[in-house]
C-alpha cells in the first residue's frame, strides 16, 4: 500500500469514527435529557434532537459518496438507516452504487417508490443498468419511460449484455471529434463544456457514419500546433479497443498490460458505441477479488456483517452442510483404525500433524491455480504439465519437511520406524494434496462452474480423511 493509499484509509476511518462519535454523543444526551423532568419538556427534547440531527448531516455533507457508503456499510443496521435518512436526497443514487450488494439491499427496502424513482434519474444510463437488478420492475418502468429516446436506448443496450462482459461496464459519456478538423476547432469545441467526462485522456476520433477513425491523445492536442488537422496527428492502427461482447476479465488485463486510461468500444461493423474507463475496471477487478474470496471460503455471496441471523445462515448453510458430511466421513476413517491408536497413543496426537499440513499446502496449490486462471495464464491443455510442476514440489516438499517431523517423532517417542511412517505418510499426503489442488479447480473450469467456489472446503476435507487414512494405515502395516 502506497503512503497516499494509507492517508485516504486513515481518512475513512476517521470520517467513520466521527460519524460514530456523533451518534454516541445523541444518544447519551438525549437519554439524559429525557430523564430530565422540565418545564417544555418535549419541546426541549425536539430542539436537542435536531441540534444533533444538523451536525451530523454537516459531516455527511463533507463526504464523497464513497466514504458515505464505507461509513454505511460499517452501521448496524439501525444506526445505518438513520443515517442513510439524513443523507441529501440528490445524492442517494451515487451511494446507492458505491454500498456493496448487500447493504443496498437494505437501504432500498426502507424506501418509497417516489424516492427510488428520483434517485435513480439522477444517474447515467449505464449506471442506472448497474442498479436496476436491485430495483423493483414498476420504479424502473417509470425511469424508463421519463428518458429521452437516446437514454432509452442507451439503457436498454446496457441492460442486454452479460455481467462479466465489456458490455456491462461501458459508458456512453465520451468526447467525439471529426479527422478533417483542426485542433484549434477541437479546443475551441471542447471550452463549451462544463467539464469533460471523467477519465478523458482521449478523444475519439470517428466518420460521419460513427466509425472510429483513430484516437486523439490529450498530449496531441495540446502540444502540437492549433492550425494542424487532426487527421496528421491523430493515432491510426492499431488502436486498443474492445466490442461489447469481450470478456471483462481480459479486458482487465489489457488495461494493467497497456497503462490504459480509457479505450473505446465497438460494434462488429467499427461503429464506436462507448467506452471504457480505468474506474470501471478497477471496480470490476475488486468486486471480482472479493467474489473470490468469499468463494474460495464456500460462501454463496456477499454478506452484510449486520445482516439478520437468517440471512447470514442461508447465506453459510450450504458448504458448512458439506464440510459435515467431509468431517464426518473423517471421523468414521479415524473409526476405522480404533484399535491402532490404542495400542500407540502417539497416533492420536501425530495425526493432526499429517492432515493440517497437507491442507495447508493444498490451499496454497489451489490458490495459485485459480489466480493463473482469473488472469487467463491457464489452458486446459496445461493440466499435466501444472499436476507434474506441484506434484514435484510436494514430492520435494514432503521429503524434506516429512523427514524433519520423521526425525523429531523418532526423538521424541524413541521409534525409528514412527519417524519413517511419519515421513511417508507427510509425502504421500503432500502429493494428494498437490492433486487435489490443481484437478478440483480445473475440473471445475472445464465444467463450467466457479473454480475458486468451495475450493478450501474441498481441499481440507480430502487431506484431512486422506491423511488420516494414509498415515493410521501405513502405522498399522508397520508399526502393529
Amino acid at each position: 500500500m502506497t503512503q497516499e493509499e494509507e492517508r485516504h484509509a486513515d481518512d475513512v476511518q476517521q470520517h467513520l469514527r466521527e460519524v460514530q462519535g456523533l451518534l454516541a454523543r445523541q444518544k447519551v444526551v438525549e437519554d439524559l435529557v429525557h430523564r430530565q423532568d422540565m418545564p417544555r419538556h418535549e419541546l426541549v427534547e425536539t430542539l436537542v434532537h435536531k441540534q444533533h440531527e444538523a451536525g451530523l448531516r454537516a459531516k455527511l455533507d463533507e463526504l464523497h459518496p464513497a466514504d458515505i457508503a464505507y461509513v454505511l456499510e460499517a452501521l448496524p443496521l439501525e444506526e445505518r438507516l438513520y443515517v442513510w435518512d439524513l443523507v441529501k436526497a440528490e445524492r442517494d443514487g451515487e451511494i446507492l452504487l458505491e454500498v456493496s450488494d448487500a447493504v443496498r439491499e437494505s437501504l432500498i427496502e426502507t424506501m418509497a417508490p417516489e424516492e427510488l424513482k428520483a434517485a435513480a434519474e439522477t444517474l447515467d444510463a449505464d449506471e442506472l443498468a448497474d442498479l436496476a437488478p436491485d430495483l423493483p420492475p414498476e420504479v424502473i418502468q417509470d425511469v424508463f419511460q421519463s428518458l429521452d429516446t437516446e437514454g432509452r436506448e442507451q439503457l436498454r443496450t446496457a441492460m442486454s449484455y452479460a455481467e462479466d462482459s465489456v458490455g456491462a461496464l461501458m459508458d456512453f459519456d465520451m468526447v467525439t471529434v471529426r479527422e478533417d478538423v483542426s485542433l484549434e476547432v477541437v479546443l475551441r469545441y471542447l471550452r463549451l463544456f462544463d467539464e469533460l467526462p471523467d477519465h478523458t485522456d482521449k478523444l475519439f476520433v470517428i466518420d460521419r457514419d460513427d466509425h472510429l477513425k483513430g484516437i486523439l491523445s490529450l498530449e496531441s492536442l495540446l502540444i502540437n500546433d492549433p492550425e494542424t488537422l487532426v487527421a496528421d496527428v491523430m493515432r491510426r492502427e492499431p488502436v486498443i479497443s474492445f466490442t461489447p461482447e469481450d470478456d471483462a476479465g481480459e479486458a482487465a488485463q489489457a488495461f494493467e498490460r497497456y497503462d490504459l486510461v480509457s479505450a473505446p468500444v465497438i460494434d462488429k461493423d467499427k461503429r464506436l458505441i462507448g467506452r471504457v474507463t480505468v474506474a470501471e475496471v478497477v471496480d470490476y477487478i475488486r468486486e471480482e477479488s472479493e467474489a473470490e474470496i468469499l468463494s474460495h471460503a464456500g460462501l454463496r455471496e456477499e454478506e452484510d456483517i449486520f445482516a439478520s441471523v437468517w440471512d447470514s445462515v442461508k447465506n453459510r448453510w450450504a458448504w458448512l452442510a458439506v464440510n459435515l458430511v467431509t468431517a464426518f466421513v473423517a471421523s468414521r476413517v479415524i473409526g476405522m483404525f480404533e484399535g491402532s491408536i490404542e495400542k500407540l497413543v502417539a497416533l492420536a496426537a501425530l495425526m493432526p500433524i499429517v492432515a493440517g499440513i497437507g491442507g495447508n499446502s493444498g490451499n496454497q496449490t489451489t490458490t495459485m491455480i485459480v489466480r493463473a486462471i482469473a488472469m487467463g495464464q491457464v489452458e486446459q491443455t496445461a493440466m499435466q504439465r501444472l499436476l507434474r510442476k506441484e506434484l514435484g514440489v510436494a514430492l520435494f516438499n514432503g521429503l524434506i519437511w516429512g523427514g524433519l517431523l520423521g526425525v523429531l517423532s523418532w526423538v521424541l517417542y524413541d521409534s525409528a520406524s514412527l519417524g519413517a511412517v511419519m515421513t511417508a505418510a507427510m509425502t504421500l499426503n503432500l502429493l494428494l494434496a498437490a492433486c487435489a489442488g490443481v484437478l478440483i479447480p480445473m475440473l471445475r473450469q472445464r465444467l463450467g462452474a466457479d473454480p475458486a467456489l468451495g475450493g478450501s472446503v474441498m481441499i481440507t476435507a480430502l487431506t484431512d480423511s486422506g491423511g488420516f487414512f494414509i498415515f493410521l494405515g501405513l502405522a498399522t502395516l508397520f508399526l502393529l
